[in-house]
Formats: structure tokens, sequence, C-alpha cells
């Protein structure tokens, strides 16, 4: 972020930047790497993320191979939301609309609804989260997932976003 200012400042105002530029700091690459504008990603795996469609309210889906969708919420979204304390998920056969609103995250700073992100039937809830909701915050790719569903319309897939658009939709609501 300091480098896109400086260079912005760079191509309006040579002058006034170039005693900035001389500047005789060295930066290990270590210290660079600890930076957190460096390291802000979904962390997700490469293995876990190629598959992974994301919504605008922040739910991710990953389809398996046998037609069946995980559903989860981002990084980015258990980041803001903080030490999640509750999950309350919908009932094993409910059927759901793309966008339709099927439960809710509690945490120690606030409350969020979670939104379907395709249509379709739940046909399993991860029982995990209700003795240890936390598991949003620890793993949400992975172990946090939230419930696995039927996918009714396939060409909805074609709205959600991929890694590299949500990454992007990410930086355009932070600026």
């Amino acid at each position: 972020m300091a480098a896109c200012g400086l260079f912005r400042s760079l191509s309006s105002n040579f002058s006034t930047v170039l005693p900035l530029l001389v500047r005789t700091t060295s930066f290990s690459s270590v210290h660079l790497a600890s930076k957190s504008y460096f390291r802000r990603t979904l962390a997700s795996s490469s293995h876990l993320s190629a598959a992974l469609k994301f919504t605008d309210k922040h739910e991710w889906i990953r389809v398996e191979d046998d037609g069946i969708g995980t559903v989860g919420i981002s990084s980015y979204a258990q980041e803001a939301l903080g030490d999640v304390v509750y999950c309350g998920l919908p009932e094993v056969g409910t059927q759901l609309a793309q966008q339709d609103e099927f439960g809710a995250l509690e945490s120690v700073k606030a409350a969020s609804e979670l939104y379907s992100p395709l249509t379709g039937e739940v046909i399993e809830v991860n029982t995990l989260l209700a003795d240890n909701p936390g598991l949003v915050n620890k793993s949400c790719y992975k172990d946090g997932w939230l419930m696995k569903m039927t996918i009714a319309n396939p060409a909805e897939l074609d709205d959600l976003m991929d890694e590299a658009s949500y990454e992007r939709y990410i930086r355009s609501i932070e600026d």
C-alpha cells in the first residue's frame, strides 16, 4: 500500500518524492513477507481453492465430483466477525433458493446472516460446529464448513466469483 502511494506521488511530482527514493534503508525478505499487505490472501491451499466460488456476501461453495456443494464463509468474513461463538444452521432437507438466508453466525463482535450461494437442498450440516463453533475461525475452508447441499441449477455457479475475482472484490471494498 505504501508502495502504491509512493508511485502515485512519484508520477505526479517527482521532485518531492526523490528524497524518499534515495533513502538507504535495507529490508530483508523476511521483513517484507511479514507485512500484512504482502500476506493478504484467502488463506486457502491451491488444492482447495481451485474449485471455490464466492458470493458478494462472503460465502463460498466447493462443488465435489459427485455434484454436492460444500458451503462455508471466507477467511475475510471470519476475520471480520472475530471469534465465532454460535452457528445457527438449517435443518437437513431444507430447500433453498440462491441468496436465501439459511442461518446465522454469532461472534463476540457481531452476528451475521448466512446466504445460500446456490439453489438446492441441504443434505448435511457440520455437527462439529455445535460444540466447537471456533472451527469456522480456525479452518474456514476445511474443517469449518457449514453445510452440504445438492445443486439444482449448476448454471448459477456462473454468477459466483472465482478466487481471483473475489480477491479483487475484497480489495475494492477495503479501499
